[in-house]
């Protein structure tokens, strides 16, 4: 399986033996960024952004890649995160397939693809990585990091486990730890995946590719995405058009909403290898800032050192609830940070920072421009 690299990356290496939480060590490893915007003089207004499961490191586009990015409308000249002011690092995930190391990676001691050879994977070691990264790249201290959904996670890991090294944190949709909820829906998306005969235990090819259960996992992932009110509002009871090819299939999909999700679905199988996808969603499940640090969750955000923060979370977000980030920040507040918590109104559940832009803009464009 290939791995899927945009096309005006940079990569970062990572030292040799990179020791990983869980067991074993990475040799010849490396991260995908991109970045946005210049560094100034005084190396003081670089921000680092951390992704969810499946971004790459292209979060807007740019001149030596003009392509839309995952977060186009938040990232960019005079938009709320200014790259005319910021100097913005966006790195892809340890152990995803867009460029950084990962289990579609070649393994150097066999020239092959690590597929299931590839460590344990954790939270932890993702921070850990994207730390370097940014210290690789000569910057000592970041005005800010981001993070948002798992990237939340990988924020508060790496504020734990690299003190000093960020003034300030922006938390969206962000938790620490997994919710019984949570794991049970990926659990059966990797189950979904391990059940495809093409898995093969992770031994699979472009010919031999396991797309049902991609297909099936990426679907159950879309319904927790959004949110029952999204879904009626868009959505209804509307009906697919009865003539469209493959309309007779038995049991086959009939409503909008069927074809919605399918439709997405189709679009990311073939774009995202499955052996990654299974180890970062197991690496979110385990993910627990408090037993990390050896205490509770509460104990842990308050020992975190931080100028200023805002979290923001979605009402309607059922995968990574409010109160998830109401415990971020409370537990940063007894840290003696100066946090800005907001619930915001949306319907578009956690998927709500990628496209309610007019909702997080505001409040992001702020909290960068005021006391710097």
């Amino acid at each position: 399986m290939r791995e899927f690299i945009p096309p005006a990356t940079c990569f970062a290496d990572l030292p040799a033996g990179f020791p990983m939480k869980r067991g074993g060590a990475l040799y010849g490893a490396r991260i995908a960024y991109e970045t946005f915007g210049r560094l100034n003089a005084a190396r003081d207004n670089a921000v680092l952004l951390l992704t969810g499961l499946s971004p790459d490191a292209h979060a807007a586009s740019h001149p030596d890649d003009p392509a839309p990015g995952w977060w186009e409308p938040m990232l960019g000249p005079g938009k709320p995160i200014d790259t005319d002011r910021w100097h913005v690092i966006c790195v892809n995930s340890l152990g995803s397939c867009k460029g950084s190391t990962g289990p579609a990676s070649p393994d150097p001691d066999t020239g092959q693809p690590y597929r299931l050879d590839f460590p344990e994977l954790s939270i932890e070691d993702i921070a850990d990585a994207a730390a370097r990264t940014v210290r690789a790249l000569g910057v000592e201290r970041l005005a800010s990091v981001i993070g948002a959904s798992m990237g939340g996670m990988s924020a508060l890991a790496l504020l734990a486990r690299h003190p000093g090294l960020a003034r300030s944190h922006i938390n969206i949709s962000g938790a620490a730890n997994s919710l019984p909820f949570s794991i049970a829906i990926r659990s059966l998306q990797r189950e979904a995946v391990r059940s495809d005969p093409n898995w093969n235990q992770g031994r699979y090819d472009e010919e031999r590719y396991p797309e049902r259960g991609m297909l099936t996992a990426r679907k159950l992932g879309m319904t927790t995405y959004r949110s029952a009110q999204e879904w009626e509002h868009r959505f209804g009871r509307a009906r697919l058009d009865p003539g469209r090819p493959g309309a007779a299939e038995p049991f086959g999909p009939e409503f909008a909403v069927e074809g919605y999700l399918e439709f997405h679905a189709q679009r990311f199988v073939r774009r995202f290898d499955p052996n990654s996808y299974l180890y970062l969603s197991r690496s979110m499940d385990r993910f627990d800032l408090g037993e990390s640090c050896g205490s509770t969750a509460g104990e842990a955000l308050s020992r975190l050192r931080l100028e200023k923060a805002l979290v923001i979370g979605v009402r309607s977000d059922i995968l990574f609830p409010l109160h998830q980030q109401r415990e971020i920040a409370e537990g940063l507040s007894a840290s003696g940070a100066d946090v800005q918590f907001l619930a915001l109104e949306s319907q578009e559940g956690h998927d709500a920072f990628l496209v309610d832009t007019g909702r997080f803009g505001p409040p992001v464009a702020k909290f960068l421009s005021v006391g710097w």
